[in-house]
């Protein structure tokens, strides 16, 4: 069996454009994986294999690989950085251990680098940082290592320190053992020197490596008291010191370089060997009930356990179905059956691969610790658990946020309904936070995604990938409706018609709920007026009702429902007569509970340059948008701000038009606020409008 302490399972995760791709080629390159590179802004990088990315020059999908390096083998998974793909990077970081941030020397820490990093801190994933792209104008590796300080907070530890600034950057120092590594001009990783620092950078590199000592022995009493009494660790105990505290989140090793131009790449693989987890040294995962409770029990990463997997990521490519999972204990070989705690079934295990991007190496077995992909499995989706039918556990499940933009498409010809329907069938699978319904009145079909660019792409891949053209619909927001004010009714279900009839009748209390409560229903019924067995019966009529609030026939949220009262008939009364009572008293109140329509607020970070400043405010301020603060850097301002959806359909145009095609943004989905009446008007009457149209 493969020794588990030489396992690395990282990821390289940033900001769109920090240099991910790019980084994780050079260390591709480096281990002797690939022999020649490729370009993103060629399209031909390794890990960017569909064609939207190798076009756009961004990823899309986490592409997983693995290499070794000094007699370690590296799971490599890259992650895109764009924010309608957050999710990729999330169900990554669920299966990881250890993590390369990347930032850019130039645009330091960025809006997706904050959304990465909180994830990466909730999944608490051990993190190195590597500040690329340092030959590029305006970049400041201490302006960013302060960033990351400030704006993250986050704790950076100063490996190395660069040679030069943009043009002339020609090396890095290692701050550790006090070398000097510079390269030559041509370009190959390989062609580097080991020499004494520059003269001018000898007070620096002092300077930090005290820093660096100093926090390094405080993750050991006996090495700081020592030092605090003239004793200079040994770089052996430093390193096992830097080792500790970043698999305790304690400090970040930070280090810099240019992947573009080789340069700086072979130190950080070190820190991956030296600094970075194995997966024995992780926190194991929590094992979860079916309703998601942790059972206090942990998934421990040996192979001698039973077989425990998570499957975190569905792919379909030329060769089928693939399901990428992460093993966490036990071992797996082909012609296994396993069982799926998810659905109850069992499956057989035919195919399984190793990846390299879209190659794969055929395997037959696999052990704890592997980051593998299994061909034709059926009934599996991202965030199942496969364990041994013999001994049945759920691993903790996934969350993804739901969609908040949606689009109908139709085929734009007969024959490629069959066609649409398997294509999107397969996407869904691939993909949680891509929703698809269908419109029972008008037979449409409704995409719903995480932004513009997101479904953008989803209407892309149908049709290059499955030869679906669609007629596409206008982007439609996801409003939702809830109450503002408290309600106390009752009502009464009665039908006498022959043979037995139906009876209920309930007291209630409908009021509004705390932001993001949901639906919560409470009974204070005493001395029996309605028997507890239909209590059951009536929360399921409130809930049942609560896809379709009464403005506009939106889904309603933060709502809560009190029964306190009502009456029964011993012979009609029954759960049917209850739940058809609790459906009625919904229709009766909710609007008289001053029902308002509540619309997706979008954070947004635009980045501009500083002669634009007072357009973007000014148009964002049109736009309905709060202003939350400006951010100058050394290449323009970046300016954050909360803004209605709806308000930032084709923004990107707009924006390049006013800042000459140099203004970027990135948005995500921040709450649910009150649309103003004018707006809330508009679209009643529009849904109204479409309701009369659907029942002509």
């Amino acid at each position: 069996m493969a020794e588990l302490s030489k396992y690395r399972n990282i990821g390289i995760f940033a900001h769109v454009d920090a240099g991910k791709t790019t980084t994780t080629e050079r260390i591709l390159k480096l281990t002797g994986k690939i022999h020649k590179t490729g370009e993103v802004h060629d399209g031909e990088s390794t890990t960017d294999f569909m064609e939207q990315e190798a076009e756009r020059g961004i990823t899309i999908q986490s592409a997983a690989t693995t290499c070794f390096w000094k007699d370690h083998r590296f799971n490599i998974i890259d992650t895109p950085g764009h924010v309608d793909f957050t999710v990729e990077v999330y169900r990554s970081l669920k299966v990881l251990d250890g993590g390369v941030g990347v930032f850019c020397g130039s645009g330091g820490v960025e809006p997706q680098s904050e959304t990465n990093w909180r994830y990466a801190n909730e999944s608490e994933v051990a993190r190195i940082i590597f500040v690329n792209k340092l030959d590029r104008m305006g970049a400041d590796f201490l302006r960013v290592v302060d960033q990351v300080e400030n704006v993250l907070g986050a704790n950076p530890l100063v490996m190395t320190l660069p040679i030069g600034r943009e043009d002339e950057f020609t090396g890095v120092v290692d701050v550790l053992n006090k070398k000097a590594f510079v390269w030559d001009d041509s370009g190959q990783p390989e062609n580097f020197e080991v020499v004494d620092i520059p003269a001018d950078m000898v007070e620096l590199v002092d300077e930090y490596h005290e820093k660096l000592v100093e926090t390094a022995v405080e993750q050991d009493d006996d090495l700081m008291m020592a030092y605090m009494e003239g004793e200079e660790p040994s770089i052996e105990d430093l390193k096992r010191c830097i080792r500790k505290g970043t698999i305790a989140l304690d400090f970040f090793p930070t280090f810099c370089g240019s992947a573009f131009k080789n340069k700086g790449i072979q130190l950080v693989l070190d820190a991956v060997v030296d600094y970075l987890p194995s997966p024995t040294e992780v926190d194991p995962q929590d094992l979860t009930d079916e309703e998601g409770n942790p059972t206090g029990e942990k998934a421990i990463v040996s192979a001698d356990e039973p077989l425990r997997a998570l499957a975190f990521k569905i792919m379909d490519d030329r060769f089928g179905a693939l399901t990428f999972i992460r093993i966490y204990s036990g071992v797996l070989n082909k012609g296994d059956t396993i069982l799926n705690s998810f659905t109850g079934k069992t499956e057989r295990i035919g195919r399984m691969v190793e990846m390299h991007a879209n190659e794969r190496t055929e395997l037959t077995t696999a052990q704890a610790g592997d980051i593998i992909a299994v061909i034709g499995m059926k009934n599996v989706q991202t965030g199942h658990t496969l364990c041994d039918p013999k001994k049945p556990c759920t691993l903790e499940a996934m969350v993804f946020p739901a969609p908040v933009i949606s689009i109908a498409v139709a085929p734009k010809d007969k024959g490629s309904t069959e066609k649409m329907g398997i294509a999107i069938g397969k996407m869904v699978a691939e993909d949680p936070t891509f929703v698809v319904e269908t419109d029972e009145d008008s037979g449409e079909t409704i995409l719903k995604g995480m932004g513009e660019l997101h479904l953008d792409i989803k209407v892309d891949i149908l049709k290059r990938t499955y030869g679906v053209e669609l007629v596409v619909g206008k982007p439609q927001v996801a409003y939702r409706e809830t109450i503002t004010m408290p309600v106390e009714d009752s009502y009464t279900h009665k039908k006498q018609s022959g043979g037995s009839g139906q009876f209920g009748k309930i007291d209630y209390r409908i009021r509004p709920g705390e932001p993001g409560s949901g639906f919560t229903f409470t009974s204070t019924v005493v001395g029996g007026n309605v028997p507890k067995e239909f209590f059951p019966a009536i929360e399921k009529g409130f809930k049942g009702m609560m896809d379709t609030g009464p403005l506009a026939g939106f889904p309603v949220l933060d709502v809560e429902v009190e029964l306190y009262d009502g009456g029964f008939h011993a012979v009609d009364s029954s759960a049917i007569a209850f739940e058809i009572a609790a459906k009625g008293a919904f229709r009766q109140s909710m609007p008289k509970a001053g029902p308002q329509l509540l619309e997706p607020i979008m954070k947004v970070d635009v980045f501009t340059p500083e002669d634009h400043v007072g357009d973007v405010i000014g148009d964002l301020n049109r736009r309905r948008g709060m202003i939350g603060g400006q951010e100058p850097g050394s290449t323009g301002v970046r300016i954050k701000a909360d803004v209605p959806l709806s308000e930032m359909f084709g923004y990107i145009g707009h924006l390049r038009t006013m800042t000459s095609g140099r203004g970027q943004f990135s948005m995500e989905f921040s709450h649910y606020a009150a649309c103003p009446n004018s707006v809330a008007e508009a679209v009643i009457a529009a849904e109204a409008e479409k309701k009369a149209a659907k029942s002509k």
